[in-house]
């Protein structure tokens, strides 16, 4: 077991992501601390060489398998990608990209699954730290003017942390990131249902097979055993 210091990843962290913080953090300005809700995002600059692979987790699961199975995914990404994330299961995006949508009405841009892109849920993650430091086009996208060029693009203003900057990203480039199943990572909250979309909040909630890890996300509880 190693322990890192959050400070001392914050510190290596604040340069890469400073200019991001402002599209994706709650907070109107750049908040240094802000830094570490974006680890995901550069965790191959500050991690050690040797270290390939990373699974990173919310605190708010519930394990309902072993999770040395998740670290099976790595083997299915397709060449390319570098991330596995499971999908968003509100239309938190579609309220997001609102602006976009009006302007490209046939995009598929915040629709749900199976065919619309509803973004990503960074609950459960797999980085291929290897893959990452490989990847030429995923670094060009970590520079602020990439960033800017995105967020002007969409119309995008978050407050998700690197959850926005991957969705925003797989908008433009899907073929970064390897879909995992809902089961994976199975959301329970249910706050967008109740705020304006419950005429279309099952199509984005719904997830058929059997749960390996629940997410109570929002502070929901998580179903006893």
């Amino acid at each position: 077991v190693i322990i890192h210091d959050v400070n001392e990843l914050t510190e290596k962290l604040f340069p890469i992501v400073e200019a991001m913080q402002k599209h994706f953090s709650a907070g109107s300005g750049t908040y240094y601390s802000d830094s570490i809700f974006f680890l995901s995002v550069a965790m191959h600059h500050i991690m050690p060489k040797e270290i390939t692979e990373i699974i990173q987790v919310d605190l708010d699961l519930k394990y309902k398998t072993n999770i040395r199975d998740l670290f099976d995914e790595f083997s299915n990404f397709p060449e390319g990608a570098v991330i596995g994330i499971a999908r968003e299961m509100q239309p938190v995006y579609r309220h997001t990209f609102w602006q976009y949508r009006r302007e490209n009405p046939q995009t598929k841009v915040g629709d749900p699954p199976p065919d619309g892109l509803p973004g990503f849920n960074s609950g459960v993650l797999l980085l291929n730290l290897e893959a990452m430091r490989q990847s030429k086009l995923y670094n060009q996208l970590l520079e602020p003017t990439m960033v800017q060029k995105l967020t002007e693009k969409y119309h995008f203003k978050g407050h998700l942390g690197d959850q926005d900057f991957f969705t925003m990203v797989g908008m433009e480039h899907p073929e970064l990131f390897h879909v995992l199943d809902c089961t994976w990572n199975r959301q329970l909250c249910t706050w967008w249902r109740d705020h304006g979309y419950s005429d279309v909040f099952n199509q984005y909630f719904q997830c058929e097979g059997e749960v390996k890890i629940y997410h109570g996300n929002c502070n929901t509880p998580i179903p006893e055993d």
